[in-house]
Order: C-alpha cells, then sequence, then structure tokens
C-alpha cells in the first residue's frame, strides 16, 4: 500500500447477504471488497461493517420518509438480526466492530463517530452498496467533519450502473480520491 495507513480506517457499508443479492452481478463486488478487507488486516487497518437495522416495528422509520417508507412494508416482516448479518465471504473476525445505522449515510443514528475518534481516524476508505444511497451519503457527511476520503470506485456498487459510473467518474472527485482496489492495494 503506497497510501499512509495511519490513522485510517476501510469502511465495509451496507455488505449485508440481502443487499448484496440485490445486485445482477454480485460475485465481482465480493471479490474486490474481500481484496481490500484482506490488504487493510494485513496491513493494520481497522475494518469497521456498518450495517442498516431497525428495531422490532421499525419505529425509527417515519411516514415523511419516503425511501425507507416505501420499503417498510416488506422490510418489517424479516428478522432484523438476520437482515442485518454481514455477506458470509465479507464477515467480521474476531475483534472487529459492526456499526448499526438507522438511516442511509453510515453516520446518521449510529455511533461511528465515536468510534473513529476513539481510534483516532482522520482517513476513511470506503466500499459499499449502494453506490448512490451509503457511499455518497457519507462521502457527503464525512467531507462535512474534516476526513480525507477515498472511495474504492471497484468495491462500490449500485443498480443503476451509469449513476455509478457519473458518481465515481465526475461527483466524487471534488471530496474523495476515487481509485480501485488494485492501486490501493499497490
Amino acid at each position: 500500500m503506497e497510501q499512509n495507513t495511519q490513522n485510517t480506517a476501510l469502511l465495509v457499508m451496507d455488505m449485508q447477504a440481502g443487499i448484496v443479492a440485490m445486485l445482477p452481478d454480485s460475485a465481482a463486488i465480493i471479490g474486490n471488497v474481500n481484496k481490500a478487507i484482506t490488504a487493510a488486516r494485513n496491513n493494520n487497518i481497522p475494518v469497521i461493517y456498518v450495517v442498516v437495522g431497525f428495531r422490532s416495528g421499525m419505529p425509527e422509520v417515519s411516514p415523511n420518509n419516503k425511501s425507507f417508507t416505501t420499503s417498510k412494508a416488506y422490510l418489517s416482516t424479516l428478522n432484523m438480526d438476520d437482515f442485518m448479518t454481514v455477506h458470509p465471504d465479507l464477515a467480521p473476525i474476531d475483534g472487529e466492530l459492526t456499526v448499526v445505522k438507522r438511516r442511509v449515510c453510515a453516520f446518521t443514528g449510529s455511533d461511528l463517530e465515536v468510534v473513529l475518534r476513539s481510534f483516532g481516524i482522520q482517513h476513511l476508505v470506503l466500499t459499499g452498496i449502494a453506490t448512490s444511497g451509503v457511499v455518497l451519503s457519507t462521502i457527503r457527511e464525512a467531507a462535512d467533519k474534516d476526513y480525507r476520503l477515498t472511495v474504492l470506485a471497484d468495491c462500490c456498487a449500485d443498480r443503476d450502473e451509469e449513476v455509478h459510473r457519473v458518481l465515481t467518474t465526475k461527483v466524487f472527485q471534488s471530496q474523495a480520491d476515487v481509485i480501485t482496489v488494485d492501486e490501493w492495494v499497490g
């Protein structure tokens, strides 16, 4: 890894089995994220998992929240512990943290910022599904919080490939370094 790894953390966001299953071709992103996780572990970079989840009955979902309200009927039928389980090919190992969020952004409704401060993290390396969801929202808030940001473009995915392309090649560049996992691993 050519980049400075001190004060860096790898965020693995919304890589839950049910979310990964919604992608038409999940094998590529699973392989790439697995490569990033392995590199982080080998370089003593903390790997922090961020998952979205709700309490039984989803009291956190306001009727004003269009995206979550649309999914509430479906999500409320699921076992949330199962829903929040990270895909088995990417699962945390002992000692790695999982942060539960209640909204799209990794910071909203979670203790992620407290964890990052306690580790002295100043640089976030982002992976996640969806590029137009958790990755975009987290970049915006993390940039406002003065984190240095790197997005591993091939470790992010969106159901709309054109949206993914526009975000990673045009939008994210103003707030983050956008590279591939192979460039990050070096």
